[in-house]
């Protein structure tokens, strides 16, 4: 069986090597008689799965110990609005800068429990810049600041952590977490959907600076309170066991290819080169977003002549290049280039652009 590139912006590409993994030990788990997904989430297997993943990502990511790791149901969209509930209190003012679709998915998810402030705001210029720092306007008693570290839809990327005083930061990175390395100290949350870079879609990543779990929050019923999924490690109820177990996976294969650091390096270089295909095809593809946002981690751009979206989707797929269409809220195209993209899947769509750009040009 031949694999394709697959450019899916999420559900995204896992690594060969852990799917290989997982279905070599489908039926039996190491040795035990049955799947890690037929077995009890508090047994002694998957306790053991459970207590390496958070090691594992400890890891990667260098988490001190006074944050603590949650692996929960849902989307990053469930947490969006877990937040405000148990980090704000009624009413109480919350700023979220808004740079794309996801930002704006973020603020919509609060907008019932908190008084929430637009502080900063991209719209205007169609998402395809961050606005400047001297122009956000942050509130002095804010429960807490949100913004999205990177947005699949706009290709809109953070290059560096917004400084928010002493009121907490809290960041959405569900499409570029373990990406690069990061300074986790600088924030009070970090919280992540794990079907970009960590593993299938079902489970999300919660860390948080444990002091803040000392905030009463809002009313809300125990499952919806990040303070039992602390005290219960992840399993106040059955969690998604085998998302769990093939994220865990995933950060294995991250550590020996080399962490976050290697990581880093290849999609600095994967992203350097679609973008200069695109910047040098004289104009038969763009990319509109400004040179300092642009995101390493989703590509999107457009064709000169919208006529030729079809037969570039069409031969792009027959090569084994995979679901490069674009969001609908845009149009056009994009790659979406996670750590489980190789650098050999870059190659080959920058090779199929720029001879399509010669052919079709």
């Amino acid at each position: 069986m031949s694999r394709a590139f697959n450019f899916s912006a999420g559900p995204a590409t896992l690594p060969e090597s852990v799917l290989q993994q997982a279905q070599a030990e489908m039926l039996d788990w190491h040795g035990v008689g049955a799947s890690i997904v037929e077995l009890s989430h508090r047994g002694p297997e998957f306790l053991q799965v459970a207590q390496e993943a958070e090691a594992d990502l400890r890891t990667l990511m260098s988490i001190p110990q006074d944050y603590a790791v949650l692996f929960l149901q849902g989307g990053a969209t469930t947490q969006q609005a877990l937040i405000a509930l148990n980090f704000a209190a009624p009413g109480q003012t919350v700023d979220y800068a808004v740079t794309g679709h996801w930002g704006k998915t973020a603020l919509k998810q609060v907008k019932p429990y908190v008084d929430a402030k637009v502080v900063a705001n991209g719209e205007a210029g169609g998402f395809r810049d961050i606005p400047a720092y001297g122009e956000w306007q942050l509130s002095k008693d804010a429960a807490y600041v949100h913004y999205t570290a990177n947005e699949t839809i706009h290709g809109v990327e953070f290059r560096d952590i917004p400084d928010t005083g002493d009121v907490p930061l809290v960041g959405d990175f569900s499409s570029s977490i373990v990406s690069e390395p990061l300074d986790v100290s600088k924030f009070g949350i970090i919280y992540a959907g794990a079907q970009k870079n960590l593993g299938p879609v079902g489970v999300s990543v919660l860390i948080v600076r444990r002091d803040l779990l000392e905030r009463a929050g809002q009313p809300r019923a125990e499952i919806l309170d990040y303070r039992a999924h602390v005290k219960g490690e992840s399993m106040l109820n059955t969690p998604p066991t085998w998302n769990w177990y093939l994220a865990g996976l995933v950060f294995k294969w991250m550590i020996a290819q080399g962490g976050v650091s290697e990581f880093a390096q290849r999609n600095a270089r994967k992203s350097a080169l679609l973008y200069q295909t695109i910047d040098h095809s004289g104009g038969f593809y763009r990319n509109e977003v400004a040179v300092g946002a642009r995101s390493r981690m989703n590509v999107p751009f457009f064709l000169k002549d919208e006529a030729l979206d079809k037969p570039f989707l069409k031969e792009a797929e027959a090569a084994g290049l995979i679901s490069l269409k674009g969001h609908r809220a845009l149009g056009g195209m994009r790659a979406s280039i996670y750590n489980a993209m190789p650098e050999e899947g870059v190659q080959a769509l920058a090779a199929f652009m720029r001879d399509f750009a010669a052919r079709h040009g």
